[in-house]
C-alpha cells in the first residue's frame, strides 16, 4: 500500500536516491548533475507559503516518488510549476496519482488557480501521466538546451484547478 505524506528530514536521503537514479538514467528529466538531501531541503525552502511537497511510502516506509509545486519566474502568480518523480520500475502502479491528489488539493489551498507541466518532449511516460491527469497542452519550448548541452524540446501542459 502507497501512503503519501509531507516530507520529513529524514526522507531526504531517501528522495536523492531516487532523484539520482532518475538523472543517471536520463531520458526524463531535464534535470542533469546528481543531487544530494541537502539540495533537495533548500529546494523545499524555497517560496515558503507557496509551495507544497509531497511523498509517496511503501510498506516499509521507503520513498517511492515525491512531487513538488512553486512559483515559477516565467508563469503567473496565479500559476505553479509541478515536478514529479517515481521510482525507475514503480511507474503506472498508482503512485503519482496519490501524489497528484495531495498535491492538488494542496494547489487550491495556496490560492493557485492552475498548474504548469514542462515535460522533456521525449519523456513519454511524463506526457502520458500528465495527461491522464487531465492536463491540457498548450505550448512548446523547442531547442532547450539542458545544463549538460543536450538540446531537447519541452511540452508545456495545463491544469486547471
Amino acid at each position: 500500500m502507497i501512503t503519501v505524506r509531507r516530507p520529513i528530514p529524514l526522507d531526504l536521503p531517501d528522495m536523492a536516491r531516487l532523484l539520482n537514479e532518475i538523472i543517471t538514467e536520463g531520458s526524463t528529466t531535464a534535470l542533469t548533475r546528481p543531487v544530494t538531501g541537502a539540495d533537495l531541503g533548500d529546494w523545499m525552502a524555497f517560496a515558503p507559503g507557496r509551495n507544497a511537497w509531497h511523498v509517496a511510502l511503501d510498506d516499509a516506509e521507503k520513498v517511492v516518488g515525491f512531487q513538488w509545486i512553486e512559483p515559477e519566474a516565467t508563469l503567473p502568480p496565479e500559476a505553479a510549476n509541478i515536478a514529479t518523480f517515481v521510482q525507475i520500475g514503480r511507474t503506472g502502479l498508482g503512485i503519482g496519482s496519490k501524489l497528484f491528489d495531495a498535491t492538488r488539493k494542496a494547489a487550491k489551498a495556496l490560492g493557485y488557480v492552475w498548474i504548469n507541466a514542462n515535460i522533456r518532449a521525449d519523456n513519454e511516460g511524463g506526457l502520458i501521466y500528465y495527461q491522464s491527469r487531465g492536463f491540457q497542452d498548450y505550448g512548446v519550448i523547442e531547442g532547450y538546451q539542458m545544463a549538460n548541452g543536450a538540446v531537447v524540446d519541452k511540452r508545456l501542459k495545463r491544469f486547471d484547478l
